[in-house]
């Protein structure tokens, strides 16, 4: 029997008997339902000779089906006037449409046949493999993600948390049809997938929808825990002749994804290099001019997670960005942190929270990433009010517990004779 929750007025929860869970948000007013078909693992649950599998069946689950051709499928969204998208990330896949609510089973049809019947022809996988390594080729020519994948592969040296989404050229070209359906097989199935939608949808109808369509797949075992991951700050530098700049990271560990002093993680964030008004951006941006672009983000998993800063700027001026830099982190630990540029933190932060909830996309994707890395729905309240919560102390805290010297990691990929650091250069 499926079992249905609501947790507000306009979020209802189903899981089916086969443990497929459907979760809607009703949004009045709208006209289109964005849906959303997620997978709750991605490259990270991938073998060392299977990396870059995830993406690699997310591009092959569009070459058809055993009802629809590659073009069949594309000329049945456009029929619709539908919007459809498709990604793979470390640690889920999305396949999702945006369409008028009277289209919202045929959407559904197009989608769900993409993940039941995928044909994994050989011809079509010959092709796509060239796809993907000219994907691969792109990324390898752009400096920044040359430096975002090596302060990974480095930071998160033993696991798969580690090693690039896409794959390399290696392990692409062993990809055959028999290895991409036992991968499809071990995955794709009720217990790790998840249905949302958002938008003018009617839970009722639209469980029964997917039930039609989907009750009937098999009850499946849950995967196997994934192992503990532990990080290893290091200095690495990778010579790029091609180049004329030096792109850098500077990282350390964060709380994961799941944490309660996450909000207190993004707000340090948001401070240190968050936007136009961060410290890093005015200090090493615009009062030293030593960088067109300087910034933060936090990458935060299920058990694990980063800070990090990324730089570009020249060989000549690589030591002072770093210097300064550090210098910001030691300001951030253990000096003030005055209210108002808390209160101007917590502001961007809810703007960006409640802007990026606007449309019915949106809002779909946000139910899957809830349910994926919460296991519950925050409404907007409870999130506004969780931000403001947070206290100059608490900042203090995390910046304190995380930003030392043994914690931090500093990758460089620059041209021949880029500047060699060592630990003292990261001292904070």
């Amino acid at each position: 029997m499926s079992k249905t929750l609501k947790r507000s007025l306009a979020v209802e929860t189903t899981v089916l008997p086969n443990g497929l869970k459907i979760i809607t948000e009703s949004m009045p007013g709208t006209r289109s339902l964005s849906m959303g078909l997620w997978l709750r693992s991605g490259s990270r649950r991938e073998a060392a000779a299977e990396n870059g599998i995830s993406h690699f069946i997310e591009h092959m689950l569009f070459k058809g089906t055993e009802r629809r051709s590659t073009q069949e499928i594309a000329r049945d969204l456009d029929a619709i006037g539908g919007y459809s998208d498709a990604f793979t990330g470390k640690e889920l896949v999305s396949f999702n449409a945006k369409v008028l609510e009277e289209h919202a089973a045929h959407a559904f049809d197009i989608l769900s046949d993409m993940l039941l019947r995928p044909r994994f022809d050989g011809d079509d996988l010959q092709k796509e493999k060239g796809v993907v390594l000219e994907e691969i080729k792109m990324d390898l020519d752009s400096p920044e993600s040359q430096t975002h994948e090596l302060f990974c592969k480095k930071f998160w040296k033993e696991d798969s948390l580690g090693w690039p989404i896409l794959g390399s050229p290696k392990t692409v070209k062993s990809f055959h049809p028999e290895m991409l359906r036992e991968y499809w097989q071990r995955h794709y199935v009720p217990g790790n997938l998840l249905i949302t939608a958002a938008g003018k949808v009617k839970h009722a109808a639209f469980v029964k929808m997917v039930d039609g369509v989907m009750g009937g797949m098999k009850k499946n075992k849950p995967l196997p825990a994934l192992p503990d991951v532990n990080v290893f700050p290091q200095i690495a530098m990778k010579t790029k002749a091609s180049i004329e700049q030096a792109q850098l990271c500077i990282a350390a560990p964060s709380y994961p994804m799941g944490h309660a002093k996450r909000f207190g993680c993004y707000l340090m964030n948001t401070v240190l290099g968050g936007g136009m008004s961060s410290r890093l951006f005015q200090n090493v941006r615009e009062r030293q001019g030593l960088v067109y672009h300087i910034s933060s983000e936090l990458s935060l998993y299920r058990d694990t997670g980063a800070m990090a800063i990324y730089a570009g700027t020249s060989p000549a001026s690589l030591r002072r960005v770093v210097s300064s830099v550090m210098e910001e982190l030691r300001a951030l630990k253990h000096g003030p942190i005055a209210a108002e540029e808390l209160r101007r933190a917590k502001d961007n932060l809810k703007a960006s929270v409640v802007l990026g909830l606007e449309s019915t996309s949106s809002r779909m994707s946000n139910l899957a990433r809830q349910d994926i890395f919460f296991g519950r729905f925050w409404d907007l309240d409870e999130t506004v009010e969780a931000i403001d919560a947070v206290q100059i102390s608490d900042i203090h805290e995390i910046a304190n517990t995380f930003l030392k010297p043994e914690n931090m990691a500093l990758t460089v990929v620059g041209p021949a004779g880029t500047e060699k650091f060592t630990r003292r250069d990261l001292a904070c």
